[in-house]
């Protein structure tokens, strides 16, 4: 048996759960068009023949202005400790610049003992030419291995795969053969919840929300939606509860048949800012 943990790296909306799920072969991790998305460390596994790969997705390294943004900072950072591959991931479109060096210089990897495969991710949308620009400008990093991939259409993916399959070490498997991933049936609905609003709402509303399930006493599931400020729990809720009742039906349709949903928004004044608050909200 074989087996590995690989952290998945970047800064902000570089793509780095869409390219976890797609290696998975199913959603481990929320994904939205909106950067900061992912805010935990999470898991997902996937088994090929006799070997196994957990993957470390990791939230988006970024400067921080926030007890949040500094929680998930260090999140980040911690993830990439002791692993045997940290993928670098960086958009393809936008390039590789000064942000993806600093994430690269700021991650505490031990190049002796890990392995650094660099990623342009959205190739789907990037021309040939730039590719090829884009991943020459990142060879200053010395990685190990370079792959255009694209998480969405899943052009490369396949490739990456068989690398990091191909190089595990001799070890024990740490998840059961048929699991996916380490979240909670808790977390992964207050996180699909999250994932709707986020589609739903704009401007700096989705970096204010949280999301918690509460009570879990089957069927009836309720979840808090945490907003900022007392303006934003009308927009959540939306105009005689349209947003709200779009976002419930949304979730209830990817949850078991029988679900009860309830959604409950409250106001936290200002809580990205209070660490205590940070840490209670489970960040």
């Amino acid at each position: 048996m074989r087996s590995g943990f690989v952290a998945v790296v970047g800064r902000p909306n570089v793509g780095k759960s869409s390219l976890v799920n797609a290696i998975v072969g199913t959603k481990v991790s929320i994904v939205s068009d909106k950067p900061q998305t992912t805010r935990r460390r999470i898991h997902g596994v996937a088994v090929r023949d006799d070997a196994q790969i957990v993957f470390v997705d990791t939230p988006g390294l970024h400067k921080p202005v926030t007890a949040l943004g500094k929680r998930v900072n260090a999140t980040a950072m911690a993830s990439a400790v002791d692993v045997d591959v940290a993928i670098l991931v960086f958009d393809a479109e936008s390039g590789f610049g000064r942000g993806d060096e600093w994430v690269a210089a700021n991650v505490p990897i031990d190049r002796k003992a890990t392995k650094l495969f660099v990623v342009a991710n959205k190739c789907d949308v990037a021309v040939p030419q730039r590719i090829l620009a884009e991943l020459s400008r990142s060879t200053v990093l010395s990685a190990d291995e370079y792959f255009p991939v694209s998480a969405r259409s899943r052009k490369g993916v396949d490739e990456l795969s068989a690398a990091l399959f191909g190089i595990l070490p001799e070890g024990p498997w740490y998840y059961p053969a048929d699991a996916t991933g380490d979240v909670s049936q808790e977390e992964w609905v207050a996180e699909m919840v999250r994932e709707e609003l986020l589609r739903l709402t704009r401007d700096e509303l989705p970096y204010s929300i949280a999301t918690r399930v509460t009570e879990w006493e089957w069927p009836r599931v309720r979840c808090e939606i945490i907003v900022e400020r007392e303006s934003q729990k009308g927009m959540v809720i939306g105009r005689g509860g349209s947003l709200l009742k779009e976002v419930g039906e949304s979730v209830r349709a990817q949850m078991t048949p029988g679900a009860y949903l309830e959604l409950r928004v409250i106001v936290d004044k200002n809580w990205q800012r209070k660490p205590s608050r940070v840490e209670r909200l489970g960040y």
